[in-house]
């Protein structure tokens, strides 16, 4: 029950006013946080079909989506399936019971002292809105009264999500890969979270509903780093002296910024971020980092058949010993790009070896023609 007569301003991020405001606020309802990614709008619509008009809980939604489309098109599909008030929030509105509130495309959904907020923060394991930065920030603010939820979807997101959660004191539910049409997601939260609800999704909402229907409990006991990290994420980006009481520094960088990553030191989840808040599972960063790879190794082709096409021109205008040293280069060369494009295509050489071991050393190379050797 709310114990203040006036409604405080529309909080964001930090203020005077929601420092005042969250020292007198009880949290008065559940909430039910979602996080869905590939095959996500069915399996959101099949679940809040099974919810009633009455639920006793807020309900948080990340969809993973192109940040050009038309959220207002989702709400209003979700809509037709439920009884339940569906909103695209803007922030600011009340975290209110029977509510379904959908990330709007490109951007965080989080709550703070009781309200939404919006945010354009940093990506989290290269998504926004994440599910890992709504299920942060619901754990920092109503503990155990938070039931989280990882549907179908391909990679890691959520992961971290449920993990503080747990160590929050709330629920965490996961749909039953076996069933799920992308289990990448379950099988992700299953392998690193013990997640205390398994369930196909036709049986999800009239668990969910239960969970929600219990005693609401008080919200004390919130680990520190879980409030630091969702403060952080209200702020939309945060320092180098608050990571550091995160976690400790690591020789790797941020592969969206380039920045210093911390090796975070919380819970059992091994995971990384910037101090400008782009924040990974090992997971997530082992992919976000292969991705980047990938890329070189594409550009590093290319510089090679340029290479090869500049010894064909110079062999071409040589005579004697000189042109033959160039097709001895470029024949050599041509082996380097045929096993390089041979693990592009296929994940491996046809020799079995990965692109590192077939790569040529640049600095071992005496047949750069712009080299002293030549």
């Amino acid at each position: 029950m709310r114990t203040l007569a006036y409604t405080p301003p529309i909080l964001r991020g930090f203020s005077a006013a929601s420092s005042f405001y969250s020292r007198f606020v009880d949290h008065p309802t559940h909430v039910i946080v979602i996080g869905a990614s590939a095959g996500g709008m069915p399996a959101l619509c099949q679940l809040v079909a099974q919810l009633p008009a009455d639920l006793p809980a807020a309900v948080l939604v990340v969809q993973h989506f192109a940040p050009d489309s038309s959220g207002q098109h989702l709400v209003e599909r979700l809509a037709r399936h439920t009884d339940l008030r569906c909103k695209l929030p803007q922030g600011g509105e009340l975290v209110e019971p029977n509510t379904l509130y959908l990330a709007p495309p490109d951007r965080h959904l989080l709550v703070k002292d009781g309200y939404v907020l919006v945010t354009k923060g940093p990506h989290e394991n290269h998504y926004r809105p994440a599910a890992d930065a709504l299920f942060r920030s619901a754990a920092a603010y109503y503990g155990p009264n938070v039931i989280g939820v990882v549907l179908t979807g391909m990679l890691h997101d959520g992961t971290a999500g449920l993990e503080f959660i747990k160590r929050s004191g709330g629920l965490t539910v996961v749909q039953d890969p076996q069933e799920a049409e992308f289990p990448s997601m379950p099988e992700s939260a299953l392998s690193n979270v013990a997640v205390d609800y398994v369930v196909p999704l036709s049986e999800m909402g009239f668990l969910l509903t239960r969970l929600a229907r219990m005693p609401l409990a008080s919200v004390k006991n919130i680990p520190e780093d879980i409030k630091l990290e969702a403060a952080i994420a209200e702020r939309v980006v945060g320092t180098t002296d608050e990571v550091t009481r995160l976690g400790r520094p690591v020789p790797m960088t941020c592969p969206d910024c380039g920045g210093s990553l911390w090796e975070l030191k919380h819970g059992q989840l091994l995971r990384y971020r910037c101090h400008t808040g782009h924040a990974f599972t090992a997971d997530g960063l082992l992919q976000r980092t292969q991705h980047g790879l990938e890329e070189s190794l594409w550009v590093a082709l290319r510089m090679m058949e340029e290479r090869k096409n500049l010894l064909t021109n110079m062999a071409s205008r040589g005579e004697g010993t000189y042109s033959v040293q160039q097709e001895e280069r470029i024949e050599e060369i041509k082996l380097h790009i045929n096993r390089l494009r041979e693990f592009l295509l296929n994940g491996t050489s046809q020799n079995g070896t990965t692109p590192e071991a077939d790569a040529p050393d640049p600095a071992a190379d005496s047949g750069n023609p712009l080299s002293p050797q030549s």
